[in-house]
Order: C-alpha cells, then structure tokens, then sequence
C-alpha cells in the first residue's frame, strides 16, 4: 500500500478504498451534511452524482462500495433502486475521524505529493510538459473528502522538484514535466517518502546474509551482499533470520506460525535482492511486527518487535 493512505486507512473503516476512490470521503461528508437536514431519512446517492456532475459514477457502485466498510446502511425495496442510503454509526464515526485527517497538514502534504507524481504519470508520462493547474480538477486533488488548496500543491511541487521527481519548465502558463527519476518512483509502487529518504545513490553496503530460519547462508561468515540501492536493509536481513529462529517458540497456532514464516521469508527475499524496495520492507516488517504483537508479551516477541521498530526506523534516516 503507497503511503498517502496510511494516515487514512489507520483512522477510517476501508480507509484505502475510501481514499483511492477520489469520490467515497466527498460522499461520505455530502452524506452527513444532508443527514443534519434529514434526520432518519434515506438519501439517494444519484443526487450526489448529479450535485457535482460525476457522469462517470454509477451511485448504486458508490453506495455498495460504502456499504462494503459498514458505512451505511442501503434501502432495499423490491424492484427499487439500490442507491438510498442512510449512514451507520460507523459512518458517523468515520466522518468524525475524516474532518479530524482534515486538519493533518502533514499527511495532506504527503497525499499531494503522491497523488500528482501518480497523475502526472498517468497523464505525461512521455515526459511531455503539463500545466499543474489541471491536477486540481481530478479525484485525486482531494484528501479525506475537501479540496488540496493551491497553495499547499506550489509546495508539494517545490518538493518534487527538490528532489529531481520533475522538472519546472518556465513557460507562460508554467509547466512541469516528469523526470526519469519520478518514473521510477511512480514504477515502484511506493511512495514519494520511500523515495526521497533512502541514502544517496552510489553508497554500497556490505551485509552479511541470515536466512529467514536464522542460518548465515553458505559455509562461510564472511558471504556478503553488495548493492549498490543507496539503502542499508541489514537490520531487515537480521530482524527476518531473528523471526525464523523463534517462531517455533511463540506458542502460536500452526495457521499464524506458517504466515508468520512465510513474511519473514517475504522479507529476507526482498532485503536480500540487489536493489531493495523500502515501500515493500517497510510493508512487510510492520506485518511481522503486528503478528509480533499479537504472539503476546514474551521476552523473544518482545525483542522482535523492537528490532522491527529499529529496521523501520533506518527508512527515517
């Protein structure tokens, strides 16, 4: 998962869908406007597709994919339309939690970054220049459900371009055209963040390799990686071979142990690999941290999760 929907899907029911989605926050805030007018009454999604002309989006679509995360409760009538919508205390509760994100200038900022990179992509990927301004009329210049200010994309663009993600070009109107690094950030999967904190290009680590059952691959303890991804991943290497040895030990049932496993091997294969991806490290060492957490209060669950918390840490830096 890119990053600009951590802070969403950490807070809100489907938090992913919601803001991949471009429309669902909008619908769900349009929702509990029209809610405060009506108490107690179903209202049709169509009038919110109509409101603000989304020709493209079936309301019917809209409100099953709302009720999917438990965030409304949908009027079923025989022969009728499956489009009116009440929200749930659910929904409630994710409204709440949307205009909270609101005010996380922060995790706008993030958003916007990723979402523009994404959509310049999308849209020039040939890297032929583009006015900005055009983001601003697509689902994407939205987050938790309001409009990204202008103001807040000029930053966001600043930074892109800090970081040689694009290139300004100085037309009238201004333009900005993708760079061959910003390819490859939008190619990854990851997100901006992964992207500008790895260490600078070049610098080559010399790691030694555990396998996910904690065993130094090869007779020798001097084997070692050599890549040159500009990114340390030893501390994941150890945290996967750490994870291998004591699974067996964590008193859980086979089912968790067997997926357990099975991330830590995910893992070690990709911080093993000649270059490493953080979007993907930093996916799976939080999983293996959760299951972690969730094997109980152990001295060896206990100390996973720390080197967990300290291999994540290293993508900060």
């Amino acid at each position: 998962m890119s990053a600009q929907f951590d802070a969403t899907a950490s807070v809100v029911p489907g938090g992913e869908a919601i803001m991949s989605s471009g429309y669902l926050a909008r619908l769900l805030l349009w929702l509990d406007g029209c809610a405060k007018q009506t108490p107690s009454v179903y209202i049709d999604v169509t009038r919110f597709v109509e409101e603000f002309q989304l020709e493209d989006e079936d309301p019917t679509v809209l409100a099953l994919q709302l009720e999917q995360h438990g965030l409304v409760e949908i009027l079923r009538v025989m022969g009728g339309h499956k489009s009116h919508v009440h929200l749930t205390d659910a929904g409630r509760v994710a409204v709440r939690e949307l205009k909270d994100l609101q005010k996380d200038r922060a995790a706008r900022l993030r958003h916007t970054m990723d979402a523009f990179l994404r959509w310049l992509f999308d849209t020039a990927g040939d890297q032929t220049p583009i006015n900005p301004a055009l983001f601003l009329a697509t689902p994407g210049s939205y987050f938790a459900g309001i409009e990204i200010p202008g103001t807040e994309l000029h930053q966001a663009l600043a930074y892109l371009a800090e970081h040689d993600l694009i290139h300004h070009i100085d037309t009238d109107p201004a333009t900005v055209a993708i760079t061959p690094q910003g390819v490859s950030c939008a190619l990854s999967g990851g997100s901006v963040q992964d992207r500008t904190a790895q260490p600078r290009p070049g610098a080559t680590y010399n790691n030694v390799l555990v396998n996910p059952q904690g065993v130094i691959i090869g007779e020798q303890k001097d084997f070692t990686q050599n890549n040159t991804a500009g990114i340390d991943p030893s501390a994941f290497v150890q945290l996967a071979g750490y994870v291998g040895q004591i699974s067996g030990t964590l008193g859980m049932s086979d089912p968790d142990r067997v997926e357990l496993e099975r991330v830590a091997q995910e893992l070690h294969a990709e911080a093993t690999s000649p270059n490493p991806e953080p979007g993907r490290m930093r996916q799976s060492a939080t999983r293996l941290k959760d299951k972690l957490l969730e094997a109980g209060t152990t001295i060896a669950a206990t100390m996973g999760v720390q080197m967990a918390e300290q291999a994540l840490g290293t993508l900060l830096q």
